[in-house]
């Protein structure tokens, strides 16, 4: 890989990212460095879809230069949009306590509030309404949908305050939401969906049938998705606080096949019914929810 795109590629690395400081500038660093990077990748087709980014050539309208861009690469942008018909975004994020495991460096948590800092951040720039709601087994925090720069702060303010809380119940927010919903739009979940997923998929299913884009973001660690684990040791519920004396060997197997069809539930019943399943590592690049994103803009033109 060429040490630009290398270079690019780090903006989306979490373990990078966590180290940057405010969730604003978080978001900005991802989204540009997404983009810059998109515009030279076999991806090219969507950055059209939202803003073109190129080198600046001789001739160009200056008003067009990304400057704050060009002041972090040292080189100069041009930057061009299209109009497109506003959407309203509701982000999801589950803050259970469950979200606050980490293996390394980066929580669940803490992945979910970058991706979608990014996307909040992604959708202001194509003039959308974003609204928030923070969860466990009730609704947190919220914040009602607006599009103004001064809006996009307060979600970007509220995520940085999540914090770890209680116990998980995914279809709770979603039943709440789809009851309320008057417009069509874009709804997007961040969770370890680690619940009752009969509940969760019927109320992606119901947000579905109403007519709004459903992007869900399973938000899984390394460490669940391949118990790497050799001591005996105790594990504790991070919801129940229950712990329980554990040799690694003898569980394994059995842990990874229940795993795997939780997994592989979510992967065969939201596609089915229009809902678009991604599952995230908290180990890999940030960029899976930024073009799932965009595919999903695409689909609406």
């Amino acid at each position: 890989m060429p040490p630009a795109a290398a270079d690019e590629r780090s903006f989306l690395d979490p373990a990078i990212v966590a180290r940057i400081g405010s969730l604003e500038l978080v978001a900005r660093t991802i989204v540009e460095g997404f983009l810059v990077g998109l515009h030279r990748s076999p991806f090219k087709g969507f950055s059209v879809e939202f803003s073109e980014f190129r080198p600046y050539a001789p001739g160009d309208d200056t008003a067009t230069i990304d400057w704050k861009l060009a002041a972090r690469r040292d080189r100069y942008y041009v930057k061009k949009f299209e109009e497109e018909t506003n959407l309203e975004c509701h982000l999801l994020l589950d803050v259970s306590a469950s979200m606050a495991y980490a293996s390394g460096s980066v929580s669940k948590l803490e992945y979910g509030s970058f991706a979608l800092a990014a996307l909040a951040y992604l959708m202001h720039r194509q003039r959308d309404a974003v609204a928030l709601t923070l969860f466990d087994d009730q609704v947190v925090d919220a914040v009602p949908a607006g599009a103004r720069t001064a809006h996009l702060r307060r979600v970007l303010a509220r995520l940085s305050r999540a914090s770890a809380g209680a116990r998980s119940d995914v279809a709770m927010p979603l039943n709440r939401l789809a009851a309320r919903l008057r417009r069509r739009g874009l709804v997007v979940l961040v969770s370890d969906l680690l619940d009752d997923p009969a509940g969760i998929i019927q109320g992606l299913k119901h947000l579905r049938f109403q007519g709004s884009d459903v992007l869900v973001f399973q938000v899984l660690d390394p460490a669940e998705l391949t118990f790497p684990f050799e001591q005996a040791a105790r594990f504790r519920d991070l919801e129940s606080a229950d712990e329980m004396a554990v040799v690694p060997g003898r569980v394994r197997r059995r842990y990874l096949a229940q795993l795997d069809a939780l997994v592989g539930r979510y992967r065969e019943a939201l596609p089915a019914a229009g809902v678009d399943y991604h599952l995230l590592r908290t180990d890999r690049p940030l960029d899976t929810a930024l073009l799932a994103y965009l595919a999903t803009r695409r689909r609406r033109r």
